[in-house]
């Protein structure tokens, strides 16, 4: 029973993930993207307030949790939703999915360096695969030098999953001494504020034109409550059920998702090489997702028969 829902938190998890760049877009036509950014995380941090309030849990940060909630919310709030929604601007919803989702390919060579997790055969594999996806997607841009916008949003997009995988890595290393809900509350609110006075200084003019509808404000709230809150909790919540490796592999469908969402609703398109590169990125995130030693596989089969 236990491990039926676990596949179905997986299962929503990446449902709201793989729908998640469809809500963006739309959220895009109405407002300019450090706002929406701003937005999407301030209301994704009062919703985890509620929570903590509604939990009775403590909601302020000890004096040793200031820095590193502050360093995750440059990393993960700035440095990845600011730039992933500010590159796609120029970017498909369904492409900028498959290009974020390479964050689980970075992470197997950042952990090499900074985690001492060492790398295999699989995860060389994994990497290979990822970088042959990324040149399938971005191939005929750098064949042809065509420094056009969608490949400076491309770019921008891998950028913002290089911090996201930083900021993985990060909370790995200090995430196990705080609490998961207040962490990812406060690195919201941190970066939701800073985000949203650069939105202010920067995209004033635009956010005075601004005129919202009825699905921009879904869009904003989706984003927000199911994409930001709920899913981070939730993930938390698998996490603390199997190895992190194990349920990484869950990634592996958002970016697919991403691509027939995009098509389905927006109409985007997906060529050959797109579909190709995200196949190829897909195989990646499996095989540096599956990864697992051996020992640590083993005690999850033996913790499980005995439970």
């Amino acid at each position: 029973m236990n491990q039926l829902k676990v596949v179905s938190m997986i299962a929503l998890i990446s449902l709201i993930w793989g729908y998640l760049w469809v809500t963006v877009k739309i959220g895009l036509e109405a407002m300019p993207p450090f706002f929406f950014a701003s937005l999407r995380l301030l209301i994704g941090g009062f919703v985890l307030f509620i929570f903590l309030l509604v939990k009775r849990q403590k909601i302020l940060p000890q004096k040793n949790e200031w820095a590193p909630f502050f360093y995750l919310s440059i990393l993960m709030c700035i440095g990845f939703n600011a730039l992933s929604i500010f590159g796609m601007k120029f970017v498909d919803s369904g492409l900028a999915s498959v290009l974020v989702y390479t964050m689980p390919i970075m992470i197997t060579l950042f952990a090499h360096f900074f985690l001492d997790e060492h790398l295999t055969l699989n995860k060389v594999i994994g990497l290979v695969a990822g970088v042959i996806g990324l040149l399938f997607i971005m191939g005929p841009h750098l064949l042809h030098l065509s420094w056009n916008l969608s490949l400076v949003g491309q770019l921008i997009i891998l950028l913002s999953a290089f911090f996201w995988a930083c900021s993985s890595v990060y909370t790995k290393k200090i995430g196990h001494a705080h609490d998961k809900v207040k962490m990812t509350m406060w690195q919201l609110l941190m970066g939701g504020v800073f985000i949203l006075i650069v939105s202010l200084g920067s995209e004033h003019e635009a956010i005075a034109r601004i005129s919202l509808s009825t699905p921009s404000v879904l869009a904003l709230l989706y984003n927000g409550i199911l994409g930001s809150a709920v899913a981070f909790v939730v993930w938390n919540w698998v996490l603390g059920k199997i190895q992190a490796s194990i349920a990484s592999i869950s990634l592996m469908s958002v970016p697919l998702l991403g691509l027939f969402f995009g098509w389905l609703q927006l109409g985007e398109q997906i060529t050959s090489n797109i579909l190709i590169g995200a196949v190829f990125i897909c195989l990646g995130i499996l095989f540096t997702s599956i990864q697992i030693k051996s020992k640590k596989l083993l005690k999850v089969v033996n913790s499980s028969s005995q439970h």
